[in-house]
């Protein structure tokens, strides 16, 4: 007999050095301006994306110089393992866990390389047991927070009565390069920021806590090219086209719908959203294809508000707010990522 795992607990991190979207806006201007004739034409961007505050592993002095490859890794393994430190030891703690007690880990992450695998660098620093299964994910962007719980919850499900570890962490702004003075590299520093989320998950007939009862993916064909990264000479450039918001108002819906019918779920049953904030425009799209359900908008444009688009983390930090605010019944998880690909998710709070 299988059982639907559930998370026993969660927790998120945020990197110390918060900044201001007016500071964001002082920074690109002092990088980009100079180079820019139309600079002042997409400074609008930086008030429409709906972000107040983002926070970021490295000081805002640090991105104003030219960095390369090692620079950028040695931040980005410090920084990661700093964050997943924190996250996992608050969610194992609120679970009654240590880290021994953990027999599977994975770890969801694109914004930076480590190999060994961050989450193999971990099992020394926090005392996980060197027979831990690990299955680090690279490559799923924005759509790693749903896919990659789904992972986990897909092991907890096949090792029933075991413990697993859910670990995402994205670090953004590690990808701002001054280098390149284009449109898509100002709307890139407006909107990503950076931040790292864990969750314990079990599958047992005892347990408590919110159900992850299933997930999907779709991924539609001749997208590729919609949203990833570049690899440049002096770090990863980010793709990411204008035409989003209108993929997703005219493919998101029948896919939606295609996973709640196979659930057996209408959508008028659905208690709620647990969605990416992707941005601004994302997030009016969503709104109009999943209407009439509205419930957990309200906590995604106040992540986006407070923490800016943290990539696949993101939509961890929204699942926190919706448990936190003592939701309940069923919710559609969902997020976009590269592929270009939607991920779902049906969690009951």
């Amino acid at each position: 007999m299988t059982h639907t795992p559930r998370i026993l607990s969660l927790a998120t991190a945020l990197p110390p050095h918060r900044l201001s979207q007016d500071e964001a806006l002082g920074v690109a201007r002092a990088v980009f301006g100079p180079r820019m004739r139309d600079f002042d034409r997409l400074v609008p961007v930086f008030a429409n994306t709906g972000i107040e505050t983002r926070h970021a592993v490295m000081p805002i002095d640090w991105y104003m110089e030219p960095r390369g490859w090692p620079e950028r890794t040695a931040a980005f393994r410090d920084g990661a393992l700093a964050l997943l430190e924190e996250a996992a030891g608050q969610a194992l703690a609120r679970a009654g866990l240590r880290p021994q007690d953990v027999d599977a880990i994975v770890c969801a992450s694109t914004t930076g390389i480590a190999t060994p695998s961050l989450e193999a660098l971990l099992l020394e620093r926090m005392g996980f047991r060197p027979d831990t299964v690990r299955l680090p994910l690279f490559g799923l962007g924005c759509a790693g927070g749903v896919l990659g719980l789904t992972r986990a919850g897909q092991i907890a499900q096949a090792m029933a009565g075991r413990t697993v570890l859910f670990l995402v962490v994205e670090l953004c702004t590690l990808a701002f390069r001054s280098a390149e003075a284009t449109p898509t590299n100002v709307v890139a520093s407006a909107l990503f920021a950076d931040g790292a989320a864990a969750a314990v998950l079990r599958a047992d007939p005892e347990g408590e806590g919110p159900r992850l009862v299933d997930g999907a993916e779709h991924t539609w064909p001749g997208t590729q090219g919609v949203m990833g990264w570049r690899v440049e000479d002096d770090g990863l450039g980010v793709i990411f086209s204008q035409s989003i918001p209108a993929l997703i108002r005219d493919r998101l819906e029948p896919v939606l719908d295609g996973f709640l019918e196979r659930r057996r779920l209408p959508r008028g049953e659905l208690a709620g959203l647990i969605c990416h904030p992707g941005g601004a425009k994302v997030l009016h799209a969503l709104e109009e294809v999943c209407a009439p359900v509205s419930a957990g908008l309200d906590d995604a444009w106040a992540v986006l508000r407070r923490c800016g688009n943290m990539s696949a983390a993101s939509v961890m930090f929204v699942l926190e707010r919706r448990i936190a605010s003592g939701a309940r019944g069923p919710h559609l998880m969902t997020a976009l990522g590269p592929g270009f690909t939607a991920a779902m998710a049906q969690i009951d709070l």
